[in-house]
């Protein structure tokens, strides 16, 4: 049933990294409900949601929160639930009549869960953005990219998801944790732009202790020493390799069949260049398959990379079953793992409104509004 078994959440359906969230949840077996726009419903659009990922595992309602009475079934619902999520600006869900001083009002033991980008203050609050911007001004971006090229976007992993979405989720199941025990509700507020910040505490930690400048790709983890990053095979293909401790640096170039003696030390910065082009040639001259079988499951840290066609079929990845297939739809399967309460993916992503009677008689709202 896996460990939230029993744990009443209502989505306000929005986008990113809110129902990122609210899919982690509902893996580890939360009872998600997504409230959707009635409108989106209306609109005859056959979408194929079995493609929407980060609905899986959850029934959904649909509702239009501007008329009187599908706000009162909301109502309704909050007064039920343990935990409420929604990803607006600031002040809209206040707009609608659900703020949090209203929900807390229905529900005492509520724990309100807001995601947004700037946070619920501050004089970036009400203005719009996307995980780019959050990261840029968290300092993570300006870190990321070659030494003399523009910072390169990491997808959208650690604004909208690893700063955003999974820290809600944490801060959430904190919050449901601290209500078990006091009976209160209360807001969580997470902001991507805290959430970015936090993710860099550690390389925030060795800047102020000189172990790391602001040059990018200068440093050890982001490209600068060429014993942490990716090269290219003779293949056209691309390895990536990271023996940073010194028993792992030794084995690294034993099993390259290269002699430390003609080498510049491992923390020479000065030799690092020779150092790059050495590997670079002698990871050139092999194709990636070579390598996989003379450094995989070794000590050097080595991993070939991979694209997500891929990456699913890897014996790892496949031992582990770190891929499911749900509708026909590869994808992630859920992490992390539990012994005795196993999580898994319950159910495709739903249509808009698929669930709406049967969540109301569920939930014990007794009349469809």
């Amino acid at each position: 049933m896996g460990p939230l078994a029993g744990l009443k959440v209502l989505e306000i359906a929005g986008i990113g990294p809110a129902p990122f969230c609210a899919m982690m949840l509902a893996d580890m077996g939360a009872d998600v409900v997504r409230v959707d726009r009635r409108a989106a419903a209306d609109l005859g659009i056959s979408l194929e949601t079995r493609f929407d990922v980060l609905g899986r595992g959850r029934r959904s309602i649909a509702l239009d929160l501007k008329q009187s009475d599908d706000l009162a079934t909301v109502r309704d619902l909050v007064s039920r639930a343990d935990v409420l999520l929604e990803g607006f600006r600031p002040g809209v869900m206040e707009r609608l009549g659900l703020g949090p001083d209203d929900c807390l009002a229905l529900n005492s033991r509520l724990v309100y869960g807001r995601m947004t980008g700037w946070g619920q203050d501050g004089p970036l609050a009400k203005a719009a953005g996307h995980d780019i911007n959050y990261i840029a001004l968290s300092g993570a971006l300006a870190t990321i990219g070659p030494r003399d090229a523009a910072p390169v976007p990491p997808l959208n992993l650690v604004g909208d998801f690893g700063g955003g979405g999974m820290l809600l989720a944490m801060g959430v199941l904190a919050a449901v944790f601290e209500s078990s025990r006091s009976g209160k509700g209360q807001v969580v507020d997470a902001a991507m732009v805290d959430g970015a910040a936090l993710l860099m505490a550690s390389t925030y930690g060795m800047r102020a202790a000189g172990l790391w400048n602001d040059t990018r790709g200068d440093n050890i983890l982001d490209g600068g020493a060429p014993w942490y990053g990716v090269f290219e095979t003779a293949d056209g293909r691309y390895v990536s390799v990271a023996p940073i401790e010194a028993r792992f640096y030794d084995e690294f170039l034993r099993r390259l069949g290269l002699d430390t003696a003609t080498l510049p030390a491992q923390h020479d910065r000065a030799g690092w260049p020779q150092l790059r082009q050495v590997f670079a040639e002698t990871f050139r001259a092999r194709p990636l398959a070579h390598w996989c079988e003379a450094l995989e499951g070794t000590d050097v840290c080595f991993a070939p990379v991979l694209d997500m066609g891929e990456a699913p079929g890897h014996p790892h990845n496949a031992g582990r079953s770190a891929f499911v297939d749900i509708a026909g739809v590869r994808q992630p399967a859920p992490a992390p793992r539990f012994s005795r309460t196993p999580s898994s993916v319950r159910s495709a992503p739903p249509e808009i409104g698929q669930h709406s009677d049967e969540v109301l008689r569920d939930w014990g709202v007794s009349t469809p509004r």
